[in-house]
């Protein structure tokens, strides 16, 4: 499953997520950062990995509202090209639900109904600056092989 970094639940309270995911199962976290997307605040933190788990903490209306309760919202894959990756999941019949790129961010979320959750795709070209500040000394991730 080339590509393939992360697994991300939206929450309502990232501390009492990552405290219970640290009790249930002995996950360590890499410390919690704020983030701004166009209007939206929000926190974020990924485990240590790879794979990570993802947490994130987002307002209503916002790419990450859990309308207050938790939830499982996306898989998240490293891409060589968003554009091209994009346009084959919309062609596929996986629509995409947020596009964060006219934001200056490279990623997009597709919806994939059938598994009830979405599918992220992150241009490889911001992968070391993933790894910097979420997996120090961590080897680059191989992108999603596209056919």
């Amino acid at each position: 499953m080339s590509g393939f970094y992360h697994a991300c639940f939206v929450v309502p309270d990232l501390e009492k997520a990552m405290r219970d995911f640290t009790t249930a199962t002995g996950t360590s976290w890499r410390p919690v950062r704020d983030g701004r997307l166009g209007d939206w605040d929000y926190r974020i933190v990924f485990s240590e990995g790879p794979p990570h788990l993802e947490l994130i903490e987002g307002p209503p209306g916002s790419p990450w509202d859990c309308g207050g309760a938790a939830r499982f919202d996306h898989l998240g894959w490293w891409t060589r090209s968003i554009e091209d990756a994009s346009a084959r999941l919309a062609a596929s019949g996986f629509p995409a639900e947020f596009d964060a790129c006219p934001y200056g961010r490279p990623f997009a979320y597709h919806r994939v109904d059938s598994i009830g959750a979405r599918i992220e795709l992150v241009d490889v070209a911001v992968q070391p600056g993933f790894l910097e500040t979420w997996n120090p000394g961590g080897t680059p991730m191989r992108a999603l092989e596209e056919n």
